[in-house]
């Protein structure tokens, strides 16, 4: 496979959007485990997402 001049370029363009989706997968992993702390704390303390027929009305 031949790239021509432009190959630095080409290839350049290629790692950085490889970087790109790997460190935007890498946050969104780190966030998720943030909000299910978080989560779980509310939950310990008595908080739930649950939706009461009561309140709701």
């Amino acid at each position: 496979m031949e790239l021509g001049t432009h190959a630095g370029f080409i290839i350049a363009s290629y790692a950085l959007c490889i970087l790109t989706v790997l460190v935007l997968v890498a946050w969104v992993r780190i966030d998720k485990a943030n909000q299910e702390r978080a989560l779980k704390e509310l939950a310990e303390q008595g908080i739930s997402r649950a939706r009461r027929d009561h309140e709701s009305k």
